[in-house]
């Protein structure tokens, strides 16, 4: 595929990486000509000095056969524009604009072709805090990605010694609940100086004090098979009530008032260091959010607003430093659990393990959004995993026995890669893309199925007889990405496929 990418910033440099070890034809354009010559130099890419919003600079880059184009410029304005004038002047079949204002989103008349022509917007800081609610909601979790409206779930958690499914092997938790919507689909496991290595989850594989276990599960097991790795006596955890946020800018800010709005279930507190930034968070966040002036880092300060009873802390800054400082205090000062927003990949990559318990990074919290326009086949949703080199898809089976490889077929007859783990099938959501948005609107569960004037749906643990059906959202977990072609090319229709 053929991509142009406007702006070579953080979001713009983890979405070319992402992109161009997938062997697609990626060319970036940006003013600043030392920062292309960089990506240059580090990735097989193209790149164009200049104003994207010009088209005599898209021409260059060559917009007249380019099928992607992804606007994550610094400027909302600077996006919107490249994305009409792609439209216009070039016919790119497929835009996609980062944009931060909210006011933009659902309107058709101005995101339409009559608009500014934007297919799909993106959002890293609405992503952050739909991504932080998940982890405030599931609060042993690493991870929390969705798959299917919500249906299913892919979470990581750290397993804990005296948990009760950790110690035993994955025949045996298999063999103790048979019919639980569980899988168990990757471990990483920890070896002196040495990275995490891949284990993969074969019937002999024991669970070890420390390992990092994916699982996927029906929504409604989430929190039981999270408590059962996690905790020793197995019950579920405490809700998250008392939270600390340090750093009032655009994630703060968002994070602060989706929080605040929940009355009565958050006790919320915000530091932030800019004196006039403190007046503007007090105007606008709910008068139970308390906004407090001072420095993240300051031990004093932390101590003053009882640091040691919050259950999570969250440092927010847009300085990664004072991030990674901040939580490593918070910890040790008694913090339940800490999550430090890190920008730089290599920051991230020596966070993992520590004393911070979850190490984000903006665009990796956003790449899955993009990654679902440049899978081929029917992919419905993607989540970059383990700092981008594994990942998780969902694909919707299309076609019938003459036109699919795989309707029709049991499982042990399809010829996957060794490493692939087919984790979950969810049956009898809308047919194409509505499955998400039909049911996913109305809520979770039977009701929300109900409400939509749907069928339950069904998730379905795939055994090597299981056979699978036309509409049919099967969810893989893919220890590391270069499998993801074999994946698609076996679930594409036939072109006899109408």
């Amino acid at each position: 595929m053929k991509i142009i990418i406007l702006g070579a910033g953080r979001v713009g440099e983890t979405v070319a990486d992402s992109l161009v070890s997938e062997r697609n034809d990626i060319t970036v354009i940006d003013t600043d000509a030392e920062r292309l010559r960089d990506l240059e130099s580090r990735f097989d890419l193209r790149g164009v000095v200049g104003n994207g919003i010009e088209p005599a600079v898209l021409a260059e880059a060559g917009a007249q056969d380019t099928d992607l184009l992804i606007a994550c410029a610094a400027q909302d304005e600077t996006n919107l524009v490249c994305c009409k004038i792609a439209q216009l002047l070039f016919n790119i079949p497929t835009r996609i604009a980062r944009v931060r204002s909210t006011g933009l989103e659902g309107d058709e008349r101005l995101l339409g072709n009559e608009g500014f022509a934007v297919d799909r917007i993106i959002c890293p800081e609405e992503s952050l805090t739909r991504y932080i609610g998940k982890l405030i909601d599931y609060p042993e979790a690493m991870q929390v990605r969705e798959f299917a409206g919500g249906r299913a779930c892919l979470v990581s958690v750290r397993a804990r010694l005296g948990a009760p499914m950790v110690g035993g092997t994955i025949a045996e938790l298999r063999a103790g609940a048979p019919d639980v919507a569980v899988r168990l689909v990757a471990i990483y496991r920890r070896f002196p100086d040495e990275p995490d290595r891949f284990v993969a989850c074969a019937g002999d594989t024991r669970i070890e004090p420390g390992d990092e276990v994916f699982v996927l599960a029906a929504q409604e097991h989430i929190a039981h098979v999270l408590s059962a790795l996690h905790r020793r006596d197995g019950a579920q955890a405490s809700p998250v009530r008392r939270i600390m946020i340090a750093g009032g800018g655009r994630v703060g800010l968002r994070l602060a008032q989706q929080l605040g709005q929940q009355q009565g279930r958050f006790h919320l507190k915000v530091i932030e260091s800019d004196p006039q930034r403190c007046v503007e968070l007090a105007a606008v966040l709910p008068p139970d959010v308390l906004v407090l002036q001072g420095d993240t880092t300051d031990e004093d300060l932390l101590g003053d607003e009882g640091v040691e009873e919050v259950d999570l802390f969250l440092a927010l800054t847009d300085d990664d430093e004072d991030n990674i400082m901040s939580c490593l205090l918070a910890k040790r000062m008694g913090a339940s659990r800490v999550l430090a927003l890190i920008n730089r990949r290599s920051y991230a990559d020596l966070m993992h393990g520590t004393q911070i318990d979850i190490a984000l990074s903006p665009a990796q919290a956003m790449l899955g959004e993009l990654l679902a326009f440049v899978r081929q086949g029917d992919v419905q949703a993607v989540h970059s995993l383990r700092r981008g080199v594994a990942e998780a898809l969902e694909i919707v089976v299309r076609g019938d026995r003459k036109s699919s490889r795989v309707v029709g077929r049991k499982v042990s007859e399809l010829t996957l890669p060794r490493d692939v783990h087919m984790g979950l099938i969810v049956r009898g959501l809308p047919d194409g893309a509505q499955a998400a948005s039909e049911v996913g609107e109305a809520g979770e569960g039977h009701e929300a199925a109900q409400a939509a004037g749907l069928p339950a749906p069904q998730v379905i643990i795939p055994r090597s007889d299981t056979v699978l059906e036309r509409n049919d959202h099967v969810v893989f977990f893919l220890p590391h990405k270069r499998l993801v072609r074999d994946v698609e090319k076996l679930f594409r229709v036939s072109a006899t496929f109408f």
